[in-house]
């Protein structure tokens, strides 16, 4: 069991400075969905917290990817496999904690939470929904590996590795992974202490 007001302590010290309202609830969020289900290695909640932090440009509330993937293939009606699609009439650019893109994500999240995801996107920026693609995304999850790239957090963090700059592959390839790095060490901090 975390505390949380050292928790919170400690993050609004060294990320926040100050934490706002939506800011706790979000975490809050979070921490219960994982005390809930009943995870126990704080290096993945860790880098979860460093991934929302840097996804949701520090709000911790899902959002709308900023322009909406204007200058993106995904910003467009096309899958990742290149293919142009007219249905469902909708553009998969990022959305939620951690900012899921692309037709194939939107469809495979659908089939794995059971939430039309394809039919109505907006619905992964519902915390409820966002948390659930974000877990299933990050760790092994109900499919056995991380549904975003194939890699989850279990092969980064575990008995024999540490490796909050190799765990951005995760998410998105190497794309900021020192930076997101850096705030995994803050956040675990928060955590241990």
């Amino acid at each position: 069991m975390i505390n949380r007001q050292t928790f919170y302590a400690a993050v609004k010290l060294n990320l926040f400075k100050t934490i706002s309202e939506k800011q706790k609830q979000g975490m809050d969020a979070i921490l219960d969905y994982w005390e809930a289900n009943g995870f126990h290695d704080g290096r993945h909640l860790a880098y979860i917290y460093a991934t929302v932090y840097h996804e949701t440009a520090r709000t911790m509330q899902p959002i709308e990817e900023y322009g909406k993937g204007k200058t993106r293939p995904y910003g467009q009606k096309q899958k990742h496999s290149g293919v142009k699609y007219t249905n469902p009439d909708k553009i998969y650019y990022g959305r939620g904690l951690v900012q899921l893109t692309w037709f194939e994500n939107y469809e495979l999240m659908t089939r794995l939470l059971r939430v039309d995801l394809l039919a109505n996107p907006d619905l992964a920026c519902d915390m409820k929904i966002a948390i659930q693609i974000m877990f299933e995304g990050m760790m092994t999850g109900s499919s056995s590996f991380g549904d975003f790239t194939g890699k989850c957090l279990e092969m980064y963090f575990n008995d024999e590795v540490t490796d909050p700059i190799g765990a951005r592959k995760i998410i998105n390839g190497k794309d900021k992974a020192e930076l997101i790095a850096s705030y995994y060490h803050i956040f675990l901090d928060a955590i241990i202490n």
